[in-house]
């Protein structure tokens, strides 16, 4: 396989073969590890023209998850986070509804995004690079951006999230279908908790549940990867149904009037919608948990998706991570998907006949493990959407409702 670069008229060529990755955040950064690590040569471009570091929130990690970053470069010494032993589910009023004996490490994104960041380097990582268009040639891919540049490699892979540009130029009639609710996040400094409530749910995993509702909190690092007590921070999600065509929009409207979309940057969320979040929360949430919606300075909102495809290999182009399906967050598995889809990636292309032999492969590996991701984690959150549409939602929801049920089921290994 050859490689060539093209950057702005300018031509190299080089024997190694060359991968291009679209979306530079986890997905993307692990992909890269792992191709250097079977020879090839990686460039990494970010449509984000400042850095990533700091986005995103809590990751509840898994064995496979950790096997994979160790593949990828990172080390045994980098495993950590916060220990969590025990899942508990509150009523309303705080009555503890049932209780689950089960270790987990928590972190954050940008715990586990610096690390790999740090280790990728910053040769061959390029922020403010938006593609425009994907051109094949024989033997070769051309990815052409918005400034006018182009890279020519052996492989594009797009690792650019839900909202993926290399997703809609591959395969345009797979889409996000909104989900019939929305997850309110926030991150709370350990040291900005009431006591009483460090107390009784700092610790824990823990669970609310208002009716046709969740909520849930767990500790995470803090800021520059600390663990230490006073220094870690709680974060929490909460899962609310918001019906699509007048409720969703008005939450993606800014102050300005204008829509956002698919989603609405945290700093536009229009303070209105905070303050009957807070007030909301006063009413429906168990004071502890209530109280961590009151101590976020800046709740942020992330309405929740499917996305499944039927393909996810395209000649030399391949989606990885979100672009290729995006599960509900309840089965946890976001994070942990998008660095086993990295890991089969590289294991299919290492020896292949071909890319596009090792990508077909890669795809025969991974769509059906991504449909039955996405499968799983509509069962779990069917119970919180604003409307039921089928009978498999009605059963669905009716299976997987109550707090034995869920905290026996959310985020667990076996993804």
């Amino acid at each position: 396989m050859t490689a060539r670069r093209y950057k702005h008229g300018m031509h190299t060529c080089s024997t190694t073969p060359h991968a291009v990755i679209i979306g530079g955040s986890i997905g993307g950064l692990m992909a890269g590890l792992l191709l250097r690590r079977i020879g090839w040569r990686v460039t990494i471009c970010e449509r984000s023209a400042v850095p990533l570091s700091g986005r995103g929130a809590g990751i509840v990690t898994h064995e496979a998850l950790w096997q994979a970053l160790f593949q990828a470069g990172l080390t045994e010494a980098q495993r950590h986070g916060v220990v969590v032993h025990d899942r508990v589910a509150f009523a309303q009023d705080g009555r503890e509804l049932a209780r689950m004996r089960y270790r987990q490490i928590m972190t954050s994104w940008d715990h586990l995004f610096g690390m790999l960041r740090a280790l990728y380097g910053t040769a061959d990582y390029h922020l403010g690079q938006e593609l425009a268009g994907i051109v094949p040639h024989a033997g070769h891919v051309t990815a052409r951006f918005v400034d006018g540049s182009a890279l020519d490699a052996d492989l594009i892979v797009g690792a650019d999230g839900f909202r993926s540009t290399v997703r809609a130029l591959a395969s345009p009639n797979i889409r996000p279908v909104y989900a019939g609710y929305v997850g309110w996040r926030g991150m709370v400094e350990e040291r900005q908790i009431a006591p009483a409530t460090h107390e009784r749910l700092f610790a824990l995993f823990g669970f609310c549940l208002p009716p046709g509702e969740q909520m849930i909190t767990y500790p995470v690092v803090g800021e520059l990867h600390d663990t230490r007590p006073g220094h870690r921070r709680g974060n929490y999600v909460w899962y609310r149904p918001v019906e699509a065509e007048h409720g969703l929009r008005d939450l993606l409207t800014d102050a300005r009037g204008a829509y956002h979309g698919l989603s609405i940057p945290p700093p536009l969320i229009r303070a209105s919608h905070i303050d009957a979040l807070r007030r909301d929360a006063a009413l429906l949430l168990a004071p502890d948990f209530a109280d961590l919606v009151m101590t976020t300075q800046a709740p942020f909102l992330q309405p929740i998706y499917d996305l499944a495809s039927d393909r996810i290999a395209f000649g030399r182009v391949a989606l990885l991570g979100d672009a290729a399906f995006q599960a509900r967050p309840h089965v946890g598995a976001g994070v942990t998907k998008a660095a086993l889809d990295a890991v089969a990636l590289a294991r299919a292309l290492h020896g292949a006949i071909s890319v596009e032999a090792g990508l077909e492969a890669y795809n025969a590996e991974r769509v059906p493990e991504g449909q039955r991701i996405v499968q799983r984690a509509r069962h779990l959150g069917a119970y919180m959407q604003a409307h039921l549409a089928t009978e498999e939602e009605r059963e669905a929801a009716r299976q997987h409702h109550s707090p034995e049920a869920v905290i026996a089921e959310t985020a667990v290994a076996d993804i």
